[in-house]
């Protein structure tokens, strides 16, 4: 016997062996449909007994093992089952003739056969045969089964009428010598006679009958049988049929203790008793009866304590018995060479029940035998079936490393070079089976949990293989997968040079065939995931930016404020404390705007020693239809933590959650999920998308400033621009606002903020009028609208002295006041000799220190569904203007005018620009002054009557104390000369003008100077009683009398006593009101109307 049956099991001992086979031309579809209907009939009952007889059905079978028929009966084709088309009444005679052929193969042992016929009617169908059965098709042929049943209990009749005549003791006849093929020449010329040979024969026939017995479901005779077999052949040293006695003891004694099988599904046998003792309690009439307890069953088929089973089933092997008696078989097969299939099968078998045993460590001595039977020159095709079947027996015993081992000593056999047409995709499956041996998964999650399983180098050995044979297969996909799998997976493992032979491989598969984030299913129904190359780059932190501080949405406060929340009327809950928690935990706090250009920012790390190339990395995101912007990137080698930016488009509102990032690397399109990145730091992956708002652009005439402001507030500015201006100097800044985004600008509000400065500043620094630019409203996308601003420059003028001097040039004594300045100036020294003092820590000659002012414009805007949810959004202009000084005032007085209404105002002007100054009032000719000149500048002005100005809102309680209210006083009575005077200067050379302001020049004395007296008079004549008189009235109301003399006189006054002194067209003191009695002073006390 050459070709080993690798499938069989103990239990196989008992069965009948049938062969099905196409007869003709039979299409296999159509054969197999049959085939599987006749091999359902694997048990079938005997009539009138409890006995079933167990069938094994085989579709190919060797003739050259039916020759060891006598050995082992099982091994004997006792049916022929033959399926064929004959269309019509032509071919019948052909082909029974084929069917009678077909029956010569195994016609020696053939008990019986049947001819199934598919298609043919008619005469020729309607003759009744007991060997042939015609059916009109293959889907009309009900009676299949029934007509296997009826050819079984044919081949039983045969079959115990030869277990008869073997076991009926005729005394006197000569018993025959059964022999196994290559004996038969052995046994020329020995002496028959002989009471050895006479031992042989009786043994070798005692376990030919124990085969029968066997088979015809006679487990106890058959045990009887075996054991007396046993005894005969040990004695005549017969190893050949002792160790096939001793095998078929093992098997009778397996199908007592194991009724479910030891073949597995395969090779379970079920009993068709009304129960398992039914089934158990089969025997023949008058023989010993074996009995099987259920609740002695165990894992391994039987209670360990089988003293009582034993004593009962005197004959039958117990465990522990069946594996050393397979053991003594194996030893006897071992001594012969042609003995080396059943040498083969019978250790498969053992392994089998000690696998049910649970004993592995046994079992694998039995495989290690097997591997190292020697059997004749095997084909290819055998080998690979060897090596599959000890895989799977390695398998069974749970040897998963060396089962591994085998089946991918088996799939390198499909490629052998022998082979004339090697088979990749046999390789290929099998190799696929390998995995789980070396503990390898096809699921790239699997190497996220921990520490690597398994030896690295065996598995890149494997994968490498998977690699080039499903290449040679002709499919670059799978190659593509298993190499982006080996990439990802083994990166860690590889040296610098497999790294870059692996890339390279890559890229090259992937220039045919792109790799995709596609699942590939194979034929045989294994599915093989996506690999998406979460290493390359490796990513360690994924943070979601805010918007420009620009372009972010700002919510309209509420009447209630923004902590109240709409959905609960507590102002504070524990419980919805605790959920907002862990949604704030999840949820980013500021907000993405829907049609805006939104941010993402990776930290990534290159592992390669080469440059990596990620072309078209992109977001993964969910909740919102969002456009991804893809991105390129080069990264170093073996670079550190480098930043990358991802950038998209939310088209629609909603929470917005970023699942992952997809890239595109060594020609790999990869969906690489947050949820998959061991190691990542994230904080927070979800964000509201707010309604769309508009987006404005803004431009302004001024060049843009180096200096970049920073507010207290913290808040960013968009634009910064600067200007130069002389001190009182106004310049216009024109002002652009674009609206570059697709919805509609519909509010706009301009405000302003100085920053701090330490400058006193007069007059409104920026103003501006909103009325044009808010009636182009509402601004579509696309416009522009323009605002003008006003830049007015309007610092202190004053300079400081600490010693007052006389500009009187007429020697009445007036009041001159030393001045503070800003600019830290030092006046010229006076042509009498008279030194002006330094300012305190100022610096001699200096006088071009610039001062710099900055100020925000803020604009808020709002429009489109943006603004129906209560959405706007701020732009800041930043401004920084450098002030340069132009003039100031080193001293100012007064002098009397010739009207009693008017005085002369003196000003020390000084030049602090570099170039050539002119100054004019509004009543004063120009001044024209060189580079650092000081002139005096005198300018008659109207005195002002502070009582008629009116009532400053301090003066209704907004200032605490007197102190406040009367500086606020001082400032708008010097506001109020300021716009009297109207000084300006003029620089004709840069053709630049401003203004000179005297504003927090002028001190409380000075005032007094020019407020206009309470007391003013005028006077006519008339004669009463012969004396002359003027008549007049004073600011007092109180009516005077002048004589021709001089003396004036209060009406009324009748000469009583002395008459008051009074000089005619003099501006002096405030008169007091007196008694009748009492005569008018010359010199007079100012009295003043109470604050």
């Amino acid at each position: 016997m050459s070709v080993p049956d690798y499938m069989q099991c103990a239990e196989d001992h008992q069965t009948l062996l049938v062969v099905v086979q196409p007869v003709g031309v039979v299409s296999e579809d159509n054969f197999f449909r049959i085939y599987k209907r006749i091999s359902s009939v694997s048990q079938v009952s005997v009539r009138d007994s409890q006995r079933v007889l167990c069938i094994r059905y085989r579709h190919h079978y060797p003739p050259e093992n039916n020759e060891w028929g006598d050995f082992q009966t099982h091994r004997k084709v006792v049916g022929l089952v033959t399926v064929t088309d004959c269309r019509s009444a032509r071919d019948w005679p052909q082909t029974l003739e084929k069917f009678h052929m077909q029956k010569e193969l195994y016609g020696s042992t053939l008990y019986d056969s049947r001819l199934f016929v598919f298609g043919l009617q008619g005469g020729v169908a309607e003759q009744p045969r007991t060997d042939v059965a015609f059916y009109p098709s293959y889907d009309d042929c009900q009676a299949v089964e029934k007509r296997v049943e009826d050819f079984i209990e044919s081949l039983f009749i045969v079959l115990e009428s030869k277990r008869l005549d073997r076991a009926t003791d005729k005394s006197g006849d000569k018993i025959p010598l059964l022999c196994v093929p290559f004996e038969k020449k052995d046994f020329v010329g020995l002496d028959t006679d002989s009471r050895h040979y006479k031992k042989r024969c009786q043994g070798r026939t005692r376990k030919h009958v124990g085969d029968l017995c066997l088979q015809a479901g006679m487990l106890q005779d058959a045990l009887v049988h075996y054991h007396v077999a046993v005894e005969l052949l040990r004695s005549v040293n017969d190893f050949l049929w002792l160790g096939a006695a001793l095998e078929g003891l093992c098997s009778a004694s397996v199908i007592y203790h194991y009724p479910g099988g030891t073949g597995g599904q395969s090779g379970a046998r079920r009993f068709l008793g009304n129960s398992p003792a039914d089934a158990a309690n089969r025997h023949r009439p008058g023989a010993q009866e074996v009995l099987i307890d259920p609740g002695a069953l165990t894992t391994n088929g039987i209670n360990a304590d089988t003293s009582a089973e034993i004593g009962r089933a005197k004959n039958c092997l117990s465990p522990e018995d069946i594996v050393d008696r397979y053991k003594e078989a194996i030893s006897c097969y071992s001594k012969y060479k042609n003995a080396g299939v059943i040498e083969l099968e019978a250790c498969v078998k053992a392994v089998r029940i000690l696998a049910i045993q649970k004993r592995s460590m046994e079992a694998s001595e039995f495989l290690q035998n097997a591997v190292y039977i020697n059997l004749r020159q095997l084909s290819e095709e055998e080998k690979i079936q060897r090596y599959s079947i000890l895989s799977e027996l390695y398998e069974l015993i749970g040897f998963r490393r060396k089962s591994a081992f085998f089946k991918r000593v088996a799939a390198m056999q499909c490629v052998a070079p022998s082979i004339a047409e090697p088979g990749w995709r046999a390789c290929y499956k099998l190799l696929l089976e390998t995995l789980p041996g070396y503990s390898l998964s096809l699921d790239p999650k699997d190497f996220n949990k921990g520490t690597h399983r398994g030896w690295a180098a065996v598995q890149m050995r494997l994968l490498h293989e998977l690699v080039y044979a499903s290449r040679r297969m002709g499919n670059p996909a799978l190659s593509v997968r298993h190499l982006s799998f080996l990439l990802q997976t083994m990166l860690d493992f590889l040296s610098d040079q497999e790294k870059k032979d692996v890339t390279q491989s890559l890229e090259s598969y992937t220039s045919k065939c792109p790799g995709t984030m596609e699942v590939i299913t194979l034929p045989d129904g294994l599915t093989l995931l996506p690999v998406p190359f979460t290493k390359l780059p490796i990513v360690r932190r994924v943070q979601l930016l805010n918007l420009p501080t620009s372009l972010r949405p700002q919510k309209m406060k509420s009447l209630l404020g923004q902590s109240v929340s709409a959905k609960s009327p507590f102002i504070y809950s524990p419980i919805t404390a605790h959920s907002r928690g862990e949604e704030r935990s999840k949820k980013i706090d500021f907000q993405w705007v829907q049609g805006d250009v939104c941010e993402v920012q990776l930290m990534v790390y290159n592992p390669m020693p080469f440059e990596l190339r990620v072309e078209n990395m992109g977001l993964l995101t969910s909740g919102v239809e969002f456009e991804s912007l893809p991105a390129a990137l080069s990264l170093p080698a073996e670079s550190g933590l480098y930043p990358v930016t991802l950038v998209g488009v939310p088209q629609t509102t909603g929470t917005i959650t970023v699942n992952g990032y997809h890239t595109t690397v060594f020609g790999v399109f990869s969906d690489c999920l947050l949820d998959n990145l061991p190691g990542l730091k994230t904080s927070g992956s979800s964000v509201e998308v707010i309604p769309a708002l508009p987006r404005l652009q803004i431009s302004t005439s001024l060049p843009r400033s180096a200096h970049s402001l920073q507010p207290s507030s913290g808040d960013e500015i968009s634009t910064n621009v600067s200007v130069q201006l002389y001190n009182g100097e106004t310049q216009q800044l024109i002002i652009k606002l674009e609206n570059i985004g697709m919805e509609p600008l519909e509010k706009l509000e301009v405000t302003s903020k100085m920053l701090t400065t330490k400058e006193k500043l007069y007059g409104d620094f920026l103003s501006w009028k909103l009325e044009e630019a808010r009636a182009q409203l509402p601004l579509q996308p696309g416009e522009v609208a323009t605002i003008t601003v006003s830049i007015r420059a309007k610092l202190d003028f004053s300079c400081q002295e600490n010693v007052l001097q006389d500009l009187s040039d007429d020697g009445i004594s007036v009041s001159g006041f030393a001045l503070c300045s800003p600019f830290r100036q030092v006046v010229r020294p006076r042509a009498d000799g008279k030194p002006a003092s330094a300012p305190e820590g100022g610096r001699p000659g200096d006088t071009s220190q610039a001062k710099t002012l900055e100020a925000v414009l803020s604009f808020k805007y709002s429009g489109g569904p943006g603004h129906a949810e209560g959405y706007y959004r701020s732009l800041a202009l930043g401004l920084h203007v450098e002030v340069e000084p132009s003039v100031f005032f080193s001293r100012v007085s007064t002098l009397p005018a010739t009207s009693t209404r008017q005085c002369h105002l003196l000003l020390d002007v000084f030049n602090c620009a570099e170039h050539e100054l002119t100054v004019r009032a509004r009543s004063s000719e120009e001044l024209t002054l060189h580079p650092g000149e000081c002139q005096r500048m005198a300018i008659q002005v109207d005195k002002f009557d502070f009582e008629s100005f009116p009532e400053s809102p301090g003066e209704k309680g907004q200032f605490a104390n007197s102190k406040q209210l009367e500086e606020e006083r001082q400032a708008a009575r010097s506001l109020e000369i300021n716009g009297k005077l109207g000084i300006r200067w003029g620089l004709p050379s840069l053709k630049r003008t401003g203004e000179a302001s005297v504003e927090g020049l002028l001190s409380q004395p000075v005032l007094e100077q020019l407020q206009l007296a309470p007391l003013q008079w005028g006077s006519h004549s008339r004669v009463v009683s012969g004396h002359f008189f003027h008549q007049g009235r004073n600011e007092l109301d109180l009516p005077l009398c002048m004589r021709e003399t001089g003396e004036a006189y209060p009406r009324g006054w009748r000469g009583a006593g002395p008459s008051p002194s009074l000089p005619a067209h003099r501006t002096g003191p405030r008169p007091r009101r007196a008694a009748s009695a009492r005569r008018w002073s010359g010199s007079r006390e100012r009295r003043r109307r109470p604050l």
